[in-house]
């Protein structure tokens, strides 16, 4: 069945070439929490791992963040996570939104630096942490 705007479970995630965060997010209550990652091998994400998170967490809707210049436009894994984005709509038959992802990683740092300093900056609590702040962003933009 499918669920209204406003109710649906998010999946989110944090395109990278060797790693790719993940997170979930509930449109209801505008948050997200941090899972973790998914190992990937030139953008190919380990299948086993990406089905885990979706067999767990019965999103949907997936959200990808897109990786862009600071003047906004496309670098080339801006056409991976394109691509990453697609490949997950039309294996899950899911809808996919790209979320401008400019600084995600900067602020996810600063976070988790806050909350548990050095030791808390590992890559997998980074891009998960990103993965959130890539959902709550696009929360915001639906709601602004």
């Amino acid at each position: 069945m499918a669920k209204k705007i406003g109710e649906r479970t998010v999946l989110g995630f944090d395109f990278g070439t060797k790693f790719i965060g993940v997170a979930v997010g509930q449109e209801l209550t505008g948050t997200a929490t941090p899972l973790g990652f998914i190992k990937a091998k030139d953008g190919i994400p380990n299948q086993e791992q990406l089905n885990k998170f979706f067999t767990e967490w019965q999103p949907n809707l997936i959200v990808v963040g897109l990786p862009l210049n600071m003047d906004g436009t496309n670098q080339n894994v801006t056409f991976s996570a394109k691509k990453f984005g697609n490949r997950l709509a039309n294996q899950f038959k899911l809808p996919v939104e790209f979320v401008d992802e400019r600084l995600t990683t900067a602020d996810a740092k600063e976070q988790l630096f806050a909350q548990g300093g050095y030791r808390n900056l590992k890559k997998d609590n980074i891009d998960a942490e990103s993965a959130r702040l890539i959902i709550e962003s696009f929360f915001e933009s639906q709601y602004s």
